[in-house]
């Protein structure tokens, strides 16, 4: 095992709701790609962008968008939605 350690994850309300309501095996899966994430960031270079005039990020995860704030201890999910309705 490796010595480094996973970022704690956390969801903002609207983010719940969002998994709530989408079907389950897509929450599960984008469930697992942020824990991927908060374990190894540099797996998922190629699916994370940062946003232009903010100090979020965008996680590609199919036709889902994650939007979060990631710094060095803590993944914050922030939004999560549809590839064309998430940036509005």
């Amino acid at each position: 095992m490796s010595g480094t350690t996973a970022r704690e994850v956390t969801y903002t309300k609207a983010a719940v709701k969002a998994l709530a309501r989408m079907p389950a095996n897509n929450a599960r899966l984008i469930r697992d790609k942020i824990d991927l994430f908060a374990r190894d960031p540099a797996s998922l270079a190629n699916n994370v962008a940062a946003l232009k005039g903010s100090d979020l990020a965008r996680l590609r995860v199919s036709d889902w968008r994650v939007i979060i704030d990631a710094d060095r201890l803590t993944v914050l999910v922030v939004a999560i939605g549809a590839r064309g309705g998430i940036y509005a």
